[in-house]
Parts: C-alpha cells; sequence; structure tokens
C-alpha cells in the first residue's frame, strides 16, 4: 500500500523538549520493517529464537560496551518485534569507560541465554562531548544488527 498521509499519520509519542540523555528507565520497542517474523516462532507459547533472533539478543547485550553509562534490564526478543527497558545511569565521562559486561549490566531475564564476549568496543561518546540520548543508541543498535543481519 503507498503512503497515503490521511491513513498513515504517524505521531511522535516523544516527550517535546525533555532530554533523552538524561538518568533514567526507558522502555523500548523495535519492530521488524513490514511486521516480518525474522527472529524466530512462538512454539508452545516459548520463544524460540532462530539464528537472526539469537544475533539481535547478542547484539543487545553488547550495548554496555559500546556505551559505558547504561544499564540493561528486561528484555524479550519476539519474532517480529523486540522490546526492553534500558537505564541511563548518568553521563559516560562520571562512570568511565570499563568495556566489560558483567551481571550487572543484565537484569533478571529468564530469557537470557548469552554473555557476548568482552571486548575492545567503540563507545558511544561522541567527539563533540555531547551525551549520547537513548535514540542515538537504539539507532546505534539498529544498526548493527542490519548489518549482522545482511553479513548473514
Amino acid at each position: 500500500m503507498p503512503f497515503n498521509p490521511n491513513i498513515h499519520n504517524r505521531q511522535s509519542i516523544r516527550l517535546k523538549g525533555y532530554d533523552y540523555s538524561q538518568p533514567g528507565w526507558y522502555f523500548i520497542t523495535i519492530c521488524v520493517q513490514n511486521r516480518w517474523c525474522l527472529f524466530g516462532n512462538v512454539i508452545d507459547g516459548e520463544m524460540v529464537l532462530n539464528d537472526a533472533g539469537i544475533m539481535v539478543e547478542n547484539e543487545w547485550l553488547k550495548l554496555p560496551l559500546r556505551f559505558s553509562n547504561i544499564k540493561l534490564h528486561e528484555y524479550v526478543v519476539m519474532p517480529n518485534h523486540f522490546h526492553s527497558i534500558i537505564e541511563i545511569v548518568g553521563n559516560e565521562n562520571d562512570r568511565g569507560n570499563k568495556n566489560v559486561l558483567n551481571n550487572e549490566n543484565v537484569g533478571n531475564n529468564e530469557n537470557h541465554r548469552r554473555q557476548p564476549q568482552t571486548g575492545e568496543l567503540p563507545t558511544g561518546q561522541p567527539p563533540t562531548g555531547q551525551p549520547k540520548t537513548v535514540g542515538d543508541m537504539v539507532v546505534a543498535f539498529q544498526s548493527i544488527v542490519i548489518v549482522e543481519y545482511i553479513r548473514g
């Protein structure tokens, strides 16, 4: 169906003037384009991730390696979307860049299956010194996932 502004009238639910780089808890939902079921299937009431779903989960768990000022909480990968709660715990400069992922960074998620390997990854601190917003983090995550998905 072609875009019709009279039907497809998406409104932003973001608060005007709110600083989405400030410490706080944020609920995130990311949907697959066209709602295609690319990440696995629900079988007998349980989500079974395929390779793409496992990759999404692993890349999400690596996010604190890139952004040292976040803490991941509950998350779930569904067949065609992803839900998560992320906490910004302060300015990245306040905490330093640990570049390690430990149990402090991941909530008590029953779906948690894997720990990504630690390693040196670029942090989310921009060269301008401005703190990254939740939107910046989501865009970085989406970009990484899309590139990895294309790579197979």
